[in-house]
């Protein structure tokens, strides 16, 4: 079991030095769908800077996932209603099922919190190998909304 404590686990901005090991990270083959690779969040988050936020994260000096947020977005895309929450998360194959996903979430939840938000959104591919359940047992709600086809969840952080 994973030290999710906070001793040992942290997130690292994406760097020269670190983005070989942010790339290397591979969530199991039936997981494929439901997230993209890390390269091509990095390749999104170079054309929305002021809106992304990857970080790769760390338990010691292993990487184990990836993460990738996202702050005040026009979520309708009309100035009427903006949003912050989380865009990508991808669990090493190898690491999943170790508290390393749960720490993901708490640590875009602070950083929403941070930055004076009161909702964590999220989105996610139905189907028997998506997060649907990962998310709903860390108390994500439905919002009834579809995004691209994904379901649409909220976490209230009061």
């Amino acid at each position: 079991m994973a030290n999710t404590s906070g001793t040992s686990l942290r997130l690292e901005e994406i760097t020269s030095t670190n983005l070989d090991a942010a790339l290397a990270v591979r969530v199991a083959p039936e997981q494929e769908f439901a997230v993209a690779p890390v390269v091509k969040s990095l390749a999104e988050a170079f054309v929305h800077p002021g809106t992304a936020w990857p970080r790769l994260i760390m338990d010691g000096d292993r990487p184990v996932g990836f993460l990738m947020a996202f702050f005040d977005i026009d979520w309708r895309l009309d100035g009427t209603l903006f949003r912050s929450g989380l865009w990508r998360l991808n669990i090493a194959a190898r690491e999943q099922g170790m508290g390393y996903g749960r720490f993901a979430v708490q640590s875009v939840a602070d950083e929403i919190r941070r930055r004076g938000g009161k909702e964590l959104y999220v989105t996610w591919h139905e189907g028997e190998h998506g997060p649907g359940e990962f998310y709903l047992r860390l108390g994500f709600r439905r919002t009834g909304e579809l995004s691209e086809g994904e379901v649409v969840g909220v976490l209230g952080l009061d």
